[in-house]
């Protein structure tokens, strides 16, 4: 009896031994967030009562875990869910990397665009939207800001081909609309029509758009919004360099694109190194076959260093873009209709007799002799301190856009427009300690300027020099489920330039930079000295009904100076292909809008709803001048004269946004958007005249978009996942459009199919590639959209069906 019960308690003791022994597997790894975040995060393992949380640098370690398989879960606010499968197997398991990604869906995400500091968008009254990288990487598009617009209701865009895009928010455009860059704005003579934004698709890592006005941060230039670009900035802090690697093919334009992107950190030292290249042909559709001159090739570089602490963050950049870009003009063969080229200068150019392009050229990388050359340099330096509880920004930043643009055949080295900007901007902000619920920042920025004529032929603006400035002050109050917050601003700005004369040179025959006054002269633009201020102001609350649900009301009053060459154009822009007319004694325009919003996050949908009504004071606008007999003055080269006007004017309407999502339907979602704008020219002269007067120019007809998507796991080693996507565009008519003078005419609707795939590829043990294929306008649709430039300039269409393959590999 002795000896069974002394076996009894040795098996029993071998057992309890083994379990103890089973139950020392360790599961460790690390959380990596999308942009460089650092959220609280928890790590589950599902259906267990098993979980932990991150540590300040990511790590997490889950102990004491009896062999088997597992469902690791990673939940973190403002981010998709993670999940996979893991395998308890040996003591120590090291899980991959996980990358959180941001979710649209979530009402808690962060944006840092057009306040003080970090703020929850469902604390801000203004409406915004903020776009993640994996929604730009999976937009199919020629350009950053073409990008953006199906995840940003009332974005849109003027196109000028499929690489020339101006971001127009709710109506407005130009220098109504700022565009930053890592919080420096863009400066690169923003005014014309023929290039685009000079920041590189790849170097993009994440964007934000305020709809709405945001003169109280920015100053002028930011009455219809923002469109603000964040670079990469590394986060995993491990003293490895990380990146990733981007190659795309578009089939309609053969574009080839690629670009790598480096990053390091350890412990508080920052790089990271960023390179792309882009090159297209000319872009075709079923009606004009290849549109001639539309071709590009585009390069970038950027170079960031910087120092990171728990209170301190130092950092420097120098980014570089060369552009390459066609200038079309769309002039055809009066028999085929095929596209044709000038060779003769002036009367000697017979727009009807003009040589037919090749087949050869129209499919071709090579740029023809008339094109355009866009350089932008950058270098900037930010500095953020924690001071106490306080703390202070600083930034200064050097800029440097040149633009030349060649349209003399018989002399194609000789550039038509050859304009240097040089802009100097600065900032200085200081964020009080909070106190009581209250949070108050004030702060200076603003900018200097210098533009120069170069060796030009042409000159539509003046060489001028510029200087602002603008102080504010900004608050926002926090009492339970109530935010209120505002301030007020005021801006000065200056803007003068000297005598302007220009001759012709006698060997050339060209119009030169005359530096004085002769008997041979014209005096181009006489001399001009003038102060432009304005105030701005706004308030809005947001109200918490529930967890799920947020209510929104903003009213703000915006100021915009007129640009250089609203007030001081007196001739050719080549690109553009339109004779500037300013007017000298412009006021600057001031906006009134009014918005109401709501947003709701449940766990199977999201919704978002905004409305908005904006009155302009001022409104400066373009408008097409006719000679005696009613028709466009043009030029020998069929370009049209544009004299700038000023009336007042409204603009109202509203974009809604739903996504589905369901908890228990895992992977799925469905989302749909509609945005819808109306303008109007306020003069009592227009009242009632519709076309002929009394709705205002550019405006973007109804859009709905909708997109359903289905994410499906596999049990592949080499293939985690696959996600087919399938989406379908519909742009209304506009038959609200200004007439008057021929300025526009009517667009009819259309509507656009396009789907595709993505697939995960796990090609290490730590990383997944994402491979995209998509098909837009799959049933190559002919259409041409309303704010086509291309529509007036040769009656062109866009884009046909674009079969697309793109490849990112992170690493």
């Amino acid at each position: 009896m002795y000896m069974k019960l002394r076996l009894m308690l040795s098996a029993f003791a071998i057992f309890m031994i083994s379990m103890v022994n089973g139950q020392n597997a360790e599961v460790t790894g690390m959380v990596l967030f999308e942009n460089g975040g650092s959220p609280g995060a928890e790590v589950m393992l599902k259906d267990t009562p098993t979980k932990t949380t991150i540590n300040k640098n990511g790590h997490y370690i889950i102990k004491n875990l009896v062999p088997g398989n597992y469902r690791l879960l990673v939940k973190a606010k403002g981010y998709e869910e993670f999940e996979e499968e893991i395998s308890v197997e040996k003591k120590n398991i090291v899980v991959p990397n996980i990358v959180l990604i941001r979710d649209s869906n979530k009402i808690d995400e962060v944006v840092i665009t057009g306040v003080s500091k970090e703020t929850l968008i469902k604390e801000n009254p203004v409406a915004i939207v903020s776009i993640s990288s994996k929604q730009i990487e999976k937009a199919v598009a020629t350009n950053i800001i073409s990008s953006l617009v199906k995840s940003a209701p009332g974005l849109s865009v003027v196109e000028t081909g499929p690489n020339i895009s101006k971001p127009f928010i709710r109506g407005l455009g130009y220098n109504r609309v700022l565009t930053l860059y890592d919080g420096v704005r863009q400066e690169g003579q923003q005014w014309g029509d023929e290039h685009g934004i000079e920041v590189a698709p790849y170097i993009v890592e994440r964007a934000e758009v305020i709809k709405g006005p945001a003169s109280l941060m920015y100053g002028s230039d930011a009455l219809a919004g923002v469109v603000s670009l964040f670079p990469y900035i590394p986060s995993q802090d491990d003293g490895t360099v990380h990146g990733k690697i981007t190659s795309e093919y578009q089939g309609n334009n053969n574009l080839i694109g690629n670009g790598m992107q480096l990053g390091y950190k350890k412990n508080a030292f920052i790089a990271a190194f960023n390179g792309s290249y882009r090159m297209a042909k000319n872009y075709r559709n079923s009606v004009d076959g290849r549109v001639y001159n539309t071709n590009f090739e585009e390069k970038n570089l950027s170079f960031l260093l910087g120092r990171k602490t728990n209170t301190s963050f130092s950092k420097i950049n120098f980014t570089l873009y060369d552009n390459l870009q066609g200038i079309p003009d769309g002039s055809r063969d009066p028999k085929t209709g095929k596209f044709t080229y000038q060779v003769g200068e002036g009367d000697d150019d017979d727009i009807e007799k003009r040589p037919v392009v090749s087949d050869r050229e129209l499919n071709s990388y090579a740029l023809s002799p008339l094109h355009q050359r866009i350089q932008h340099y950058r270098l900037y330096a930010q500095h953020s301190q924690q001071i106490g509880k306080g703390d202070l920004d600083v930034q200064l930043a050097l800029q440097q856009n040149i633009r030349r643009e060649y349209n003399h055949p018989t002399l194609p080295s000789q550039p038509g427009m050859y304009v240097r900007l040089n802009t100097l901007n600065y900032g200085v902000r200081y964020n009080f300690p909070k106190f009581s619920s209250v949070e108050i920042s004030t702060g200076v920025n603003g900018m200097v300027q210098n533009n120069t004529n170069k060796s030009a032929t042409d000159f539509p603006i003046p060489d001028y020099d510029l200087s602002e400035g603008g102080a504010y002050v900004y608050a926002k109050w926090k009492y339970k489920r109530l935010n209120v917050s505002g301030g007020v601003r005021y801006d000065i700005r200056n803007i003068s330039w000297n005598n302007f004369y220009v001759q012709t040179n006698p060997l050339t025959q060209f119009e030169e930079h005359a530096a004085q006054a002769s008997s041979n002269t014209e005096l181009r633009f006489p001399s001009y000295n003038k102060t432009f201020g304005g105030l701005s102001a706004s308030i809005g609350s947001t109200f918490q009904l529930s967890k799920q649900i947020s209510l929104k009301a903003n009213i703000g009053r915006s100021y915009r100076a007129p640009n250089i060459t609203e007030i001081g154009s007196n001739g050719l822009d080549p690109g553009a292909h339109i004779i500037y007319k300013g007017n000298r004694d412009f006021n600057p325009e001031f906006s009134l809008q009014e918005d109401l919003g709501i947003s709701t996050r449940f766990k199977d949908f999201s919704a978002d709803v905004s409305l908005f009504n904006n009155n302009i004071q001022n409104y400066i606008y373009l408008s097409l001048l006719l000679d005696g007999n009613g028709n466009p003055i043009v030029d020998p080269q069929g370009n049209k004269t544009y004299q700038y006007q000023q009336s007042s004017a409204q603009l109202y309407g509203m974009e809604a946004w739903l996504s589905l999502h369901p908890e228990k339907w895992k992977g799925f979602n469905f989302e749909t958007s509609l945005s819808l704008i109306y303008g109007f020219n306020r003069e009592k002269m227009f009242k009632n005249q519709g076309n002929n007067g009394e709705y205002l120019p550019l405006i973007s007809p109804v859009k709905v978009s909708s997109t359903i998507s289905q994410k499906i796991s596999t049990q592949s080693k080499f293939i985690s996942s696959v996600t087919p996507t399938a989406e379908v565009e519909f742009s209304g008519a506009q038959n609200r459009y200004l007439g008057l003078n021929d300025t526009e005419t009517a667009t009819r609707d259309y509507t656009l199919f396009n789907i595709g795939t993505s697939v995960a590829l796990n090609y290490s043990e730590n990383h997944s590639a994402t491979l995209l294929l998509q098909v837009s306008n799959v049933f190559d649709r002919a259409y041409q959209s309303h704010l086509s430039r291309l529509k007036y300039l040769g009656n062109m269409y866009n884009m046909g069906r674009n079969i697309s393959l793109k490849l990112i590999v992170p690493f």
